[in-house]
């Protein structure tokens, strides 16, 4: 519930930034303005996350979306680099299907790649930002990105999520850690060989 009402705060707070962050992309990207994918949530259950579009969907000669570093434009690295595109998922935290914090939900094409101690981090919701996202977030490995994430569902508490919500804050603020080195945004989870 408390997650719910501060969603709704947040939508109402937000809205006139939300709305103007739409135009610009349907000025700037076109149509459609969100990008809409299925995630895992909470025990691995599917659920359709939506963030505000901030890449071209360029095509090559066969039909084949371009890699995002040819997809992402100086406005869609703004987008990303502020973290405007992770507001259109307080409708996920209304819907129920997220929290505010929480691991970051990934693609369900990852659920099979997981060690059994990685797949803890389905124990709870997945949020807009968490305890990897404080602490590297896309400039570290996906090993310690993870074990990061189990880290949170060992000690989860409401002192910790507001520690978490502050900090966000301080690093949304700072706009580091935002893609991998060498890369536009992360390179894709293909498993890992930590079995831990």
């Amino acid at each position: 519930m408390l997650d719910i009402c501060c969603a709704l705060c947040g939508l109402v707070l937000f809205f006139p930034l939300i709305f103007i962050v739409i135009v610009l992309v349907r000025i700037r990207l076109g149509a459609p303005v969100f990008f809409v994918q299925e995630r895992a949530g909470k025990n691995g259950t599917a659920f359709r996350m939506i963030k505000i579009r901030s890449m071209t969907d360029q095509r090559d000669s066969e039909g084949n979306l371009l890699p995002d570093a040819e997809r992402l434009t100086p406005f869609g690295k703004f987008i990303r680099s502020s973290s405007l595109d992770e507001l259109s998922e307080l409708v996920n935290v209304v819907k129920g299907e997220m929290s505010l914090v929480g691991p970051r939900p990934l693609p369900t094409r990852y659920l099979p790649r997981y060690s059994k101690f990685q797949s803890r981090r389905h124990e709870v919701k997945p949020g807009i930002t968490g305890w990897a996202q404080i602490n590297g977030r896309n400039n570290i490995s996906w090993d310690d990105k993870l074990a990061l994430d189990v880290w949170y569902v060992e000690n989860q508490s409401l002192k910790l999520d507001i520690l978490i919500l502050f900090k966000t804050v301080k690093q949304v603020l700072l706009r580091k850690d935002i893609s991998e080195p060498g890369q536009a945004t992360a390179t894709e989870f293909i498993g890992s060989k930590v079995e831990t």
